[in-house]
Protein backbone atom coordinates (compact mmCIF):
# COMPACT_ATOMS: atom_id res chain seq x y z
CA UNK A 1 0.00 0.00 0.00
CA UNK A 2 1.39 3.43 -1.00
CA UNK A 3 1.34 6.21 1.52
CA UNK A 4 0.66 9.63 0.77
CA UNK A 5 3.52 12.51 1.86
CA UNK A 6 1.40 15.24 3.73
CA UNK A 7 2.32 17.23 0.56
CA UNK A 8 -0.20 14.83 -1.68
CA UNK A 9 -3.18 14.24 1.06
CA UNK A 10 -3.28 17.92 1.05
CA UNK A 11 -3.60 18.03 -2.81
CA UNK A 12 -5.69 15.51 -3.01
CA UNK A 13 -7.78 16.75 0.20
CA UNK A 14 -8.20 20.00 -1.76
CA UNK A 15 -9.09 18.51 -4.83
CA UNK A 16 -11.62 16.07 -3.53
CA UNK A 17 -14.29 16.46 -5.62
CA UNK A 18 -18.47 15.92 -4.72
CA UNK A 19 -21.01 13.44 -6.51
CA UNK A 20 -24.40 14.08 -6.31
CA UNK A 21 -25.97 10.86 -7.62
CA UNK A 22 -25.18 7.88 -9.60
CA UNK A 23 -25.27 9.05 -13.03
CA UNK A 24 -25.45 5.57 -15.19
CA UNK A 25 -23.48 2.42 -15.48
CA UNK A 26 -22.77 1.19 -19.02
CA UNK A 27 -22.11 -2.65 -19.40
CA UNK A 28 -21.43 -4.63 -22.35
CA UNK A 29 -23.61 -6.44 -23.62
CA UNK A 30 -24.10 -9.27 -25.89
CA UNK A 31 -27.20 -8.23 -29.01
CA UNK A 32 -30.03 -5.79 -28.95
CA UNK A 33 -32.80 -8.38 -28.68
CA UNK A 34 -31.22 -10.44 -25.90
CA UNK A 35 -30.70 -7.33 -23.96
CA UNK A 36 -33.81 -5.59 -24.66
CA UNK A 37 -35.67 -9.44 -23.75
CA UNK A 38 -33.71 -9.26 -20.69
CA UNK A 39 -33.90 -6.05 -19.43
CA UNK A 40 -37.53 -4.86 -20.66
CA UNK A 41 -39.14 -8.59 -20.82
CA UNK A 42 -37.77 -9.54 -17.41
CA UNK A 43 -36.74 -7.39 -15.44
CA UNK A 44 -39.41 -4.32 -16.72
CA UNK A 45 -36.99 -1.84 -17.32
CA UNK A 46 -38.62 0.46 -20.18
CA UNK A 47 -35.91 0.91 -22.72
CA UNK A 48 -35.18 4.78 -23.35
CA UNK A 49 -33.62 4.93 -26.42
CA UNK A 50 -30.95 4.15 -28.30
CA UNK A 51 -28.18 5.47 -30.42
CA UNK A 52 -25.13 4.55 -32.28
CA UNK A 53 -22.43 4.31 -29.48
CA UNK A 54 -20.61 8.06 -30.36
CA UNK A 55 -17.08 6.56 -29.62
CA UNK A 56 -18.06 2.96 -31.83
CA UNK A 57 -19.87 3.45 -34.25
CA UNK A 58 -20.23 -0.03 -35.05
CA UNK A 59 -21.64 -0.55 -31.64
CA UNK A 60 -25.72 0.44 -30.37
CA UNK A 61 -26.24 2.16 -26.81
CA UNK A 62 -29.20 1.02 -25.18
CA UNK A 63 -30.73 3.48 -22.37
CA UNK A 64 -33.07 1.71 -20.07
CA UNK A 65 -34.69 3.26 -17.28
CA UNK A 66 -33.60 1.54 -14.13
CA UNK A 67 -36.55 2.59 -11.88
CA UNK A 68 -35.76 6.01 -10.57
CA UNK A 69 -35.18 7.55 -13.32
CA UNK A 70 -31.65 6.59 -13.67
CA UNK A 71 -30.20 4.89 -16.25
CA UNK A 72 -28.72 1.61 -17.02
CA UNK A 73 -26.85 0.96 -20.81
CA UNK A 74 -25.32 -1.34 -22.61
CA UNK A 75 -22.88 -1.23 -25.57
CA UNK A 76 -24.45 -3.98 -28.04
CA UNK A 77 -23.23 -5.46 -31.10
CA UNK A 78 -25.64 -7.38 -33.68
CA UNK A 79 -22.82 -9.78 -33.80
CA UNK A 80 -22.13 -10.51 -29.92
CA UNK A 81 -23.60 -13.79 -28.72
CA UNK A 82 -25.13 -14.12 -25.37
CA UNK A 83 -22.83 -16.14 -23.66
CA UNK A 84 -24.30 -17.24 -20.19
CA UNK A 85 -20.56 -17.58 -18.70
CA UNK A 86 -20.09 -15.71 -15.57
CA UNK A 87 -18.45 -12.91 -16.06
CA UNK A 88 -14.85 -12.94 -14.58
CA UNK A 89 -14.24 -11.95 -10.36
CA UNK A 90 -11.22 -9.90 -11.20
CA UNK A 91 -9.67 -6.61 -10.02
CA UNK A 92 -11.75 -3.39 -11.88
CA UNK A 93 -14.98 -6.05 -12.71
CA UNK A 94 -18.08 -5.37 -11.91
CA UNK A 95 -18.85 -8.06 -9.29
CA UNK A 96 -22.59 -7.06 -9.34
CA UNK A 97 -25.90 -4.70 -9.73
CA UNK A 98 -28.07 -4.16 -7.36
CA UNK A 99 -31.83 -2.87 -8.45
CA UNK A 100 -34.55 -1.75 -5.67
CA UNK A 101 -37.47 -3.78 -5.47
CA UNK A 102 -40.53 -3.28 -3.44
CA UNK A 103 -41.23 -6.28 -0.90
CA UNK A 104 -44.09 -7.33 -3.10
CA UNK A 105 -42.23 -7.90 -6.07
CA UNK A 106 -39.27 -9.47 -4.27
CA UNK A 107 -41.60 -12.03 -3.00
CA UNK A 108 -42.83 -12.54 -6.88
CA UNK A 109 -39.05 -12.87 -8.10
CA UNK A 110 -37.84 -15.96 -6.84
CA UNK A 111 -40.68 -18.23 -8.39
CA UNK A 112 -41.06 -15.77 -11.47
CA UNK A 113 -37.77 -15.68 -11.96
CA UNK A 114 -37.11 -19.65 -12.03
CA UNK A 115 -40.37 -20.36 -14.22
CA UNK A 116 -38.37 -17.37 -17.07
CA UNK A 117 -35.58 -19.64 -16.89
CA UNK A 118 -33.08 -17.76 -14.57
CA UNK A 119 -32.14 -19.82 -11.22
CA UNK A 120 -31.13 -18.12 -8.17
CA UNK A 121 -30.46 -17.96 -4.44
CA UNK A 122 -34.04 -17.13 -3.33
CA UNK A 123 -33.95 -14.98 0.15
CA UNK A 124 -30.52 -14.14 1.67
CA UNK A 125 -30.97 -12.41 4.98
CA UNK A 126 -28.31 -9.12 4.71
CA UNK A 127 -29.65 -8.25 8.27
CA UNK A 128 -30.54 -4.78 6.98
CA UNK A 129 -31.78 -6.11 3.76
CA UNK A 130 -32.98 -8.87 1.83
CA UNK A 131 -31.55 -9.84 -1.48
CA UNK A 132 -31.78 -12.58 -4.33
CA UNK A 133 -29.07 -13.26 -6.95
CA UNK A 134 -29.13 -14.42 -10.43
CA UNK A 135 -27.15 -14.15 -13.67
CA UNK A 136 -28.72 -12.31 -16.56
CA UNK A 137 -27.87 -13.98 -20.00
CA UNK A 138 -24.49 -12.77 -20.68
CA UNK A 139 -23.09 -13.83 -16.92
CA UNK A 140 -23.42 -10.49 -15.07
CA UNK A 141 -24.65 -11.16 -11.61
CA UNK A 142 -27.60 -9.22 -10.65
CA UNK A 143 -29.27 -8.77 -7.21
CA UNK A 144 -32.22 -7.72 -6.05
CA UNK A 145 -33.20 -6.14 -2.82
CA UNK A 146 -35.05 -4.16 -0.25
CA UNK A 147 -34.24 -2.40 2.48
CA UNK A 148 -35.98 -4.18 6.04
CA UNK A 149 -36.88 -0.37 7.20
CA UNK A 150 -38.18 3.20 6.47
CA UNK A 151 -36.89 6.17 7.52
CA UNK A 152 -37.82 8.23 9.93
CA UNK A 153 -39.64 11.52 8.63
CA UNK A 154 -36.75 14.31 7.51
CA UNK A 155 -34.03 11.58 7.42
CA UNK A 156 -32.84 9.26 4.66
CA UNK A 157 -31.74 5.52 3.91
CA UNK A 158 -28.04 6.74 4.43
CA UNK A 159 -28.89 8.41 7.72
CA UNK A 160 -30.47 5.02 9.18
CA UNK A 161 -27.58 3.06 8.10
CA UNK A 162 -24.76 5.37 9.87
CA UNK A 163 -26.78 5.11 13.02
CA UNK A 164 -27.44 1.46 12.66
CA UNK A 165 -23.93 1.08 12.17
CA UNK A 166 -22.11 3.20 14.89
CA UNK A 167 -24.83 1.21 16.94
CA UNK A 168 -23.73 -1.90 16.00
CA UNK A 169 -20.19 -0.78 16.52
CA UNK A 170 -20.90 0.00 20.43
CA UNK A 171 -22.92 -3.15 20.95
CA UNK A 172 -19.87 -4.97 19.64
CA UNK A 173 -21.74 -7.20 16.91
CA UNK A 174 -20.90 -8.56 14.16
CA UNK A 175 -22.75 -7.19 11.47
CA UNK A 176 -26.07 -4.58 11.34
CA UNK A 177 -29.40 -6.55 12.15
CA UNK A 178 -32.51 -5.78 12.41
CA UNK A 179 -32.13 -4.76 16.16
CA UNK A 180 -29.62 -1.93 15.21
CA UNK A 181 -32.47 -0.88 12.51
CA UNK A 182 -35.14 -0.80 15.14
CA UNK A 183 -32.99 1.28 17.35
CA UNK A 184 -31.70 3.75 15.21
CA UNK A 185 -35.18 4.15 13.49
CA UNK A 186 -36.60 5.23 16.99
CA UNK A 187 -33.31 7.52 17.88
CA UNK A 188 -33.90 9.27 15.10
CA UNK A 189 -37.79 10.10 15.15
CA UNK A 190 -36.78 12.15 18.71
Amino acid sequence: MTTLSEAEAEAQARFALQTSGVHHITLVGSNRQDTIDFYEGILGMPLVFEQPNLDAPEENHLYFDAGDGRLITFFVRENRRTDPTPTPQTIGAVHHIAYAVSPEVFRRAEEGLAAAGYPNTGRVDRGFMDSLYFRDPNGSLVELAFFKFSPPEGKTTTDVLRDAHELRLEQGDGNITEKHLQQSVERLSE
